[in-house]
């Protein structure tokens, strides 16, 4: 086989198999090196770069058996035996999302321990199941955004097989796969790009931002677009969630969503089911999910904030930070007409005026996601404490209620159902301890700047951390937890039942509200959902 690697500013490039190494030869001016090998199914590879005889992962590697900062494994896709030629796609339309981290949604840890739990998914009317980021991260346990090898599956939640297994059986019960993927950013311990090519450019909020618009770029971007495609094709999944979008600096006259767009597209009819990208953007910009021929991005859907926000706030009573613009009269009836509660409004928590207002006669609520919880307003909270641990049930089954009836494609956060008592928090596991310690200080440093003690602030890199935010299986069937899952099946249940109650159009959707916000009214055809804050109850009847 031919070994292959990107470097384009490299003056030497050796392929280390098996501890035996092999020069490389440069094939063009586009900066590839390779070199013909035979590197069977599970033998270690590396690479050596120029007189440093440190050996690299490969930049595209599948397998890391051994860390990130070992070498590669070499990993055939045809050996795994899927079971799935009859899964035909999940569509987003009239779907319910569930997020799950596989490092916390069961005490095992791993795909396979998840596996063991899907049927509740099916049995709660659970349509597709996003999962938080599942390349591999250094340590055994991390939240998934640290990243650094953006092709290879993390081994301790099971390696490439596990994840084929997972997906294999979800297909199996009905459920599709969207994967949360991380192209803006690597992770801080084993983040080798920039020792093979110029990958990065300039600095978002997280460190160097990929460099997607200057010298050099164009293998950049189709690194991103090759990982992409090798999700839907070799590990059959159906969609993928794209983590900050915003922090794509990217300058070109066809950005590189709109590219992704296109290639998805492709993918979807060679592959003959549907493939769907959902954005997190922070900008309100209704072009992120315009069709690519109304010159728009063409993303099928994007995380909505707003609506999250405005909902909090309601149920909450919290206005901190960026919830201060929330607590305006009406805000939660805006952003349930409009996606968008900042539409070209003053943005208090940004000091400027920010978004841009929807076109509800164009786009449908399908375009948004809708959601009372997710995995960042629960574990960027200091202790990440649930909503379940601040407000009532019944408060909790309004605010399910809109979020499951409304227009919105409706997402709900693993436990949620049942309002999980464990905590969310935010762990890393870096073995480095100056990294570790440099994790821990800073964590506790930004909550005390809002007012946290920083003994209040868990240990990121404490075990104890990551067990208090496994979800406790035992809950479902235990009194207060059981009612509430039965609340959210019958939710669920009454939006299959009734088409009108997911319907996602946006334009004549009216929602009634009291002055001063204690209750409120979405109309779904011939069905009222009517929802009272005050007396914690919610009711759906018929008008």
């Amino acid at each position: 086989m031919t070994v292959r690697v990107w470097g384009p500013e490299l003056e030497r490039v050796r392929a280390r198999v098996a501890d035996s190494d092999h020069e490389m030869h440069r094939d063009d001016a586009s900066g590839w090196w390779s070199a013909d090998v035979d590197v069977p199914h599970g033998t270690d590879y590396a690479f050596v770069l120029g007189d440093d005889e440190t050996p690299l992962p490969d930049p595209r590697s599948t397998w890391q058996p051994q860390g990130v900062h070992a070498p590669s494994r070499a990993y055939d896709h045809s050996r795994f035996a899927w079971t799935d030629q009859a899964w035909e796609g999940r569509a987003l339309e009239r779907s319910v999302i569930y997020e799950l981290h596989i490092g916390t949604f069961t005490p095992g840890r791993t795909f396979d321990s998840a596996i063991e739990r899907l049927d509740h998914l099916v049995d709660l009317g659970i349509d597709l199941v996003e999962v938080l980021p599942v390349n591999s991260f250094d340590g055994p346990h991390g939240w998934g955004y640290d990243g650094v090898l953006w092709g290879a599956v993390q081994e301790s939640y099971g390696g490439p097989d596990g994840f084929k297994r997972f997906v294999d059986a979800c297909h199996a019960r009905g459920l599709g796969v969207l994967l949360d993927v991380v192209y803006n950013h690597l992770g801080p311990s084993g983040a080798y790009l920039d020792r093979f090519g110029p990958y990065f450019a300039g600095q978002n909020d997280w460190g160097p931002g990929l460099n997607l618009d200057g010298p050099q770029s164009d293998e950049v971007r189709r690194y991103v677009l090759d990982n992409a495609m090798a999700w839907f094709e070799h590990f059959h999944v159906d969609g993928l969630r794209l983590d900050a979008v915003h922090a794509l600096a990217d300058t070109r006259a066809l950005p590189i969503l709109e590219e992704l767009s296109a290639e998805t597209a492709q993918m979807s009819a060679r592959l003959g089911r549907p493939l769907t990208l959902i954005a997190e953007s922070d900008l309100n910009d209704p072009r992120t999910v315009t069709p690519r021929a109304e010159h728009g991005l063409g993303m099928d859907a994007q995380w909505s904030d707003d609506l999250h926000h405005a909902l909090h706030v309601r149920v909450t009573g919290e206005t901190d930070g960026y919830y201060a613009d929330f607590a305006a009269p009406g805000a939660l009836a805006k952003t349930l007409r409009g996606a968008f509660f900042h539409d070209g409004t003053w943005s208090s928590f940004r000091e400027r005026t920010h978004g841009r207002p929807v076109d509800t006669a164009a786009l449908p609520g399908t375009a948004f996601l809708a959601y009372l919880q997710n995995h960042d307003q629960i574990g960027n909270r200091a202790t990440g404490d649930r909503i379940s641990a601040t407000i009532s049930p019944g408060l909790q089954a309004c605010a399910a209620a809109i979020v499951l009836l409304g227009p919105y494609t409706p997402m709900l956060f693993m436990g949620e159902e049942w309002a999980a008592s464990t905590p969310w928090q935010f762990f890393a596991s870096f073995p480095d301890p100056d990294l570790a310690e440099a994790v821990r200080t800073g964590r506790r440093r930004e909550f005390g700047r809002h007012g946290w003690g920083e003994s209040e602030v868990p240990d990121p890199m404490d075990p104890a951390t990551v067990e208090r935010s496994t979800l406790d299986w035992s809950e479902p069937t235990s009194a207060g937890h059981r009612e509430v899952l039965e609340t959210y099946r019958s939710l669920i249940a009454l939006r299959r039942e009734h088409p009108e109650l997911a319907d996602p159009s946006l334009d004549g959707f009216r929602v009634e509200v009291a002055d001063d916000d204690s209750w409120l009214v979405m109309h779904r055809g011939p069905w009222q959902v009517r929802v009272d804050f005050a007396a914690e109850t919610y009711e759906v009847s018929a008008s």
